[in-house]
């Protein structure tokens, strides 16, 4: 296809043979009549946005083809949009139109095809459209090779939406045409004819589909949620919990040094060791140091706990905060070997103070302090005598200490001691020797479980939430638009 331009004496080409009967001259922008080979009238050029070019070829849906024409539309006085001629190899018509970055391909349809137009609710191949809106626009600018004369009167687009579907009725004062149209996304456009930039897009576009396809979304999380059920059963079927470490550890028995446990076995896949840590603090304080050492890698898992429990009367009102236990988790251990590290500080002294420990025979009181010296006293000399600890006095071979053994008739004084002492003392703090710990290996967890479950409703819900606010912003500017005013 060969046209020299009469005004401007310019060749213009286009590699496709359809007849034409006016053209723009690409050089000079006159609309040249073919058949009187005379210019027409001057013509803008199509530059704002436009990114195909005439001549340029590009492949959709497995159909090549080529931009034959590129004209420009005007609504009101500033919105515009951007109409592509399409022809393939065997001279059938397509269209590519785009307005703010949103992509829509139409071709011809019959209008017979399309029926109860006349109402809001017409029908196409078994779908029901809705009618969007009425536009009246004109050409505002002109560029490439037209297979009948350009009219430039105002012309009535009826646009009619279903989806990503639409049917557009393009009406002028000599015929009325119809179009099928589909949202094609700005990527497959880039890809088609190798464009290097595209136009940016704002707000929704007319037939732009929701970001997410629900149906495929509901199929989706309906399979995860089996699977995850499924898994919890399997789960819940072949493993239990079991506690795997239970002792009580004397604070005077990890004084200034770590306490080895025995070892135990985790069995199954990686899961959550809980750690239960009690002791007797009474407005008062303890503190647990934990070590789980995986006894084959020599990976070492640290962890502290505090335990607090005070309270009190002020203002006329009792109050409490804390307590006497405190549960942790360490999280994700998998299978294996381990034993713990374990040290653990309170409080005060280690050993009650006490006064008035006193043999069966009346003859020798004890008493000892917070610092875990012991005072004896001989009753009938009433002389006393102080000694480092109990253990120090359980070894004394003096006179004394030969009267201490014989009057409370034992050798074991310092068991003695710190049996009576715990008995005698008043003083809580004093009271609280030991920390319990309870070690629980947790393979069946329903936390996860239902986490996972709630996060995949809540994520749905909002998903079907977000669809329908972008329908409404998608229908704002229609004056049929079937969502309440107060949504818009």
């Amino acid at each position: 296809m060969h046209y020299v331009c009469p005004a401007c004496e310019s060749e213009n080409t286009l590699d496709l043979n359809f007849p034409i009967e006016e053209y723009v001259c690409k050089t000079c922008s006159h609309l040249i009549d073919v058949a009187g080979n005379k210019k027409i009238k001057h013509l803008k050029v199509p530059t704002e946005n436009v990114v195909l070019d005439v001549g340029q070829k590009g492949n959709i849906d497995g159909v090549e083809y080529t931009v034959v024409a590129i004209t420009v539309k005007k609504y009101g006085n500033s919105i515009f949009w951007r109409e592509y001629s399409l022809k393939d190899s065997k001279g059938n018509d397509a269209f590519l139109s785009e307005s703010d970055g949103h992509w829509v391909f139409l071709i011809s349809m019959h209008p017979d095809d399309f029926k109860g137009k006349d109402s809001k609710l017409p029908t196409y191949a078994g779908r029901t459209y809705r009618w969007y809106e009425n536009t009246p626009c004109t050409i505002y600018a002109a560029a490439g090779f037209f297979d009948e004369h350009i009219d430039f009167s105002v012309a009535t687009y009826k646009e009619y939406v279903n989806g990503t579907r639409m049917i557009s009725q393009e009406k002028n004062a000599k015929k009325s045409q119809y179009f099928y149209g589909v949202h094609i996304s700005k990527h497959d456009v880039k890809r088609a004819f190798k464009i290097a930039h595209m136009p940016y897009y704002t707000g929704v576009g007319i037939v732009q589909p929701y970001y997410f396809d629900m149906k495929q979304a509901v199929n989706i999380f309906c399979v995860g949620a089996l699977m995850i059920c499924l898994l919890q059963l399997y789960v819940y079927i072949s493993r239990t919990n079991e506690t795997v470490f239970a002792e009580t550890i004397n604070f005077a028995d990890v004084k200034d040094k770590e306490m080895v446990s025995k070892s135990f076995t985790l069995s199954g896949g990686s899961a959550p060791l809980k750690v239960n840590a009690f002791s007797g603090v009474d407005n008062s304080w303890a503190n647990v140091q934990l070590s789980l050492v995986n006894e084959k890698t020599n990976e070492i898992v640290y962890t502290s706990k505090d335990i607090e429990q005070y309270h009190g009367y002020e203002d006329g009102e009792s109050w409490s905060e804390g307590s006497q236990s405190e549960e942790f988790n360490l999280c994700g251990v998998s299978s294996g070997q381990y034993h713990f590290l374990i040290s653990a500080e309170k409080e005060g002294s280690l050993l009650p103070a006490f006064s008035g420990l006193q043999s069966p025979d009346s003859r020798i009181l004890i008493s000892r302090d917070k610092s875990g010296t012991v005072e004896v006293t001989d009753i009938y000399k009433g002389q006393p005598i102080t000694f480092i600890d109990g253990k120090t006095l359980e070894k004394d071979t003096t006179e004394l200490g030969k009267l201490v053994k014989a009057s409370f008739g034992t050798s074991k004084i310092d068991s003695l001691i710190n049996t009576e002492g715990l008995r005698l003392t008043t003083d809580p703090i004093s009271n609280n020797t030991y920390v319990q710990l309870k070690a629980t290996w947790l393979p069946v967890s329903f936390w996860n479980f239902g986490f996972i479950l709630f996060i995949m409703i809540a994520l749905f819900v909002a998903m079907w939430i977000g669809k329908h606010f972008f329908n409404v912003n998608k229908w704002k500017n229609s004056s049929n638009t079937p969502y309440p005013a107060n949504d818009n």
